[in-house]
């Protein structure tokens, strides 16, 4: 079907809203990524069995009740910890931890009895959470963005425009020019939340400024960070939201093509983003003259190798041309002279997914959300030592305290919070003095960290800080392209230090010289990605110097992280001489005879811990 303008892009807004809400009954299966690893697609699957044959204890009335009920796909609700999910219509009822064998269960109770299924529903502490809604998780949360996110088929044009989508671009193709768009986004005060949160509407409006036979719309999806995953939420989710984003900032700077670079690492992304790009093709708001009018503007997908640094803007247009992706020095700014020298729109997923809401309901409304310099709201994947992982969106401002302790559930198993990396290997790290402290842009770049792409790896007492930032000068200098001498070299010999400290081998003068390549890496690098190499170093070295000496001083590692730093002693007043541990050493380490107290040579030791396993008598401890 194609729609030719836009009063049957409303027409058929209202056709879909009116065939969707007639389906009250509905089992919704998340199928993101997480759930759909845990086992999401045979779940659906069963459900569709189930249905079909309709299987149910040959219940005639649950049987009338079935032929009712609509089975649909999503893409991730965020509750990332509790998959795989399944929703149930009417009633808003989440089910949590669902497997294959629940399925008949869940119709059984849900439908044929008319109440929940007990046992899998969200439940902390005993306090059992029927609605999804109810659930302090999602209370907590202004989801904005992410609203379709886990409610619509993720692969249905229909169940997205049913929901408003698409009506923003009508919008701006009836009542608006380019001038008017641009203007619209930079009194919004949208900035980029790919990481350095420049303000979006000045970068289109330079572009549309620029004259030119050719301008560029690129999405930034290359989400490399570790722990981060809100975009690939976003583009398995609610891949029409980015398109619709993409069409109207392509009708704001007069472009013509757009680029949407995906990390091949992303499949289900890729198919998605592919199948609703297929799908606004045959529905006319792709291609020539969208929704009849002189807008032509088509996109394609281009998959990365899984490169960290294409996630910089000049590496990853390189790699768009074909080029190997590496920083280019840019005598031009990309607005100026972006893809093959032309005038380009480069923002990330999240920012391009915000744009329908602000020009459906306006600058003023989107402002006040957040805080005066970073409106909106930003989603932030929470990973780590939390009781609930998963995607959040957020208010700019909300404070680390609420994020972790009142939205995510607090620190699992009840220990301490001990610190937060937030922005992956381009951030820092925050302590338990900034658990108030909000997050929005200005804040965060005061104290030595950055929002990034949303990332965020909670950490507690027992997390040895000193291996987080050896893991991430790792991950840093893996991912390093090579080009420039500093990132290439310094985090080369960063990263050696590292490993002589946690591995015992360190002195004071290393530490001194840590310090010191950090600053030069840092001011030096050709790219953002290597000025911000060295900020896990650098802030872990500013909140927990005590452990960095304590690791090179006294060669412990409190936490018992650091294998080479392990103490394994047997304790002399409870050893029974039974030599079950010297016979089971594997380097032939542990001294002594049978009867009398046995010793360890440190020497020797490996710190395999098998000792300690094999001991009846608990004689043995690690240190």
């Amino acid at each position: 079907m194609k729609i030719t303008n836009t009063q049957e892009l409303y027409n058929n807004h209202n056709l879909f809203k009116e065939t969707k809400e007639k389906e009250t009954k509905k089992i919704i299966v998340c199928a993101g990524t997480g759930c759909v690893a845990g086992g999401a697609l045979d779940i659906y699957d069963e459900f569709e069995r189930l249905l079909g044959e309709k299987n149910l204890d040959g219940k005639v009335d649950l049987v009338k009740e079935v032929e009712d009920i609509s089975l649909k796909k999503s893409g991730c609700p965020g509750l990332c910890e509790a998959g795989p999910l399944v929703r149930i219509e009417p009633g808003d009822i989440l089910y949590t931890m669902v497997k294959v064998e629940d399925c008949k269960d869940i119709i059984d109770e849900t439908f044929g009895h008319d109440k929940p299924l007990e046992r899998l529903l969200f439940n902390v502490d005993g306090e059992v959470y029927v609605s999804k809604h109810s659930i302090p998780f999602y209370i907590n949360q202004s989801r904005i963005v992410l609203e379709d996110c886990g409610e619509i088929d993720p692969e249905s044009i229909e169940e997205y425009i049913a929901n408003g989508g698409y009506l923003a671009l009508a919008r701006v193709l009836d009542k608006m020019s380019p001038k008017d768009v641009c203007n619209e986004i930079v009194e919004s005060k949208l900035r980029g939340r790919g990481g350095g949160g420049f303000s979006a509407g000045t970068k289109w409006s330079q572009v549309l400024s620029y004259e030119s036979d050719m301008k560029y719309i690129i999405c930034n999806g290359d989400e490399g960070d570790p722990g981060a995953f809100m975009d690939m939420c976003i583009m398995e989710g609610i891949p029409h939201s980015i398109l619709e984003g993409m069409i109207i900032a392509a009708y704001a700077t007069k472009a013509k093509e757009g680029y949407i670079y995906v990390r091949a690492e992303y499949p289900l992304a890729v198919k998605r983003l592919t199948k609703a790009i297929q799908q606004a093709r045959q529905y006319g708001l792709l291609g020539k003259n969208i929704l009849g009018t002189d807008l032509s503007f088509d996109i394609h997908i281009n998959q990365g190798a899984g490169a960290f640094v294409c996630g910089e803007g000049s590496a990853l247009i390189a790699s768009i041309e074909g080029e190997r992706g590496m920083p280019r020095v840019k005598a031009k700014r990309t607005v100026e002279e972006g893809l093959w020298k032309k005038p380009t729109v480069l923002n990330n997923v999240e920012t391009f997914a915000n744009v329908r809401y602000i020009i459906m309901n306006g600058a003023e409304w989107y402002r006040s959300h957040g805080t005066e310099n970073s409106p909106g709201t930003k989603a932030f994947s929470v990973t780590g030592n939390v009781n609930n992982t998963g995607v959040v969106e957020v208010p700019m401002g909300t404070t680390l305290r609420e994020m972790i302790f009142d939205t995510c559930g607090g620190i699992m198993d009840g220990k301490n919070f001990k610190a937060v990396q937030i922005g992956g290997p381009s951030g820092g790290c925050l302590t338990e003095e900034h658990l108030d402290m909000p997050l929005d842009f200005d804040s965060l770049t005061e104290v030595g960290a950055m929002i990034g792409s949303g990332g965020m790896v909670v950490m507690d007492q027992d997390t040895c800080i000193v291996e987080v930032a050896r893991f991430f000068m790792n991950f840093t200098q893996n991912e390093s392209c090579g080009k420039c001498v500093p990132c290439r070299e310094g985090t080369k010999r960063m990263l050696e230090i590292m490993e002589k400290i946690v591995a015992g081998k360190a002195n004071m003068r290393d530490l001194d010289l840590l310090e010191e390549l950090a600053y030069t890496v840092t001011e030096t690098s050709l790219c953002g990605l290597g000025k911000t190499a060295a900020n896990p170093v650098l802030s872990t070295m500013k909140y927990f110097k005590n452990e960095y000496i304590e690791h090179i001083v006294d060669k412990k590692c409190h936490s018992k992280v650091c294998e080479a730093l392990k103490t394994i002693i047997i304790i002399p007043e409870l050893c029974k001489g039974c030599s079950k541990c010297a016979r089971i050493c594997p380097a032939d380490a542990i001294l002594g005879k049978v009867r009398e107290t046995y010793t360890i040579d440190q020497d020797k030791c490996i710190k395999c811990g098998a000792c300690i396993e094999s001991c009846a008598f608990h004689a043995i401890e690690e240190v």
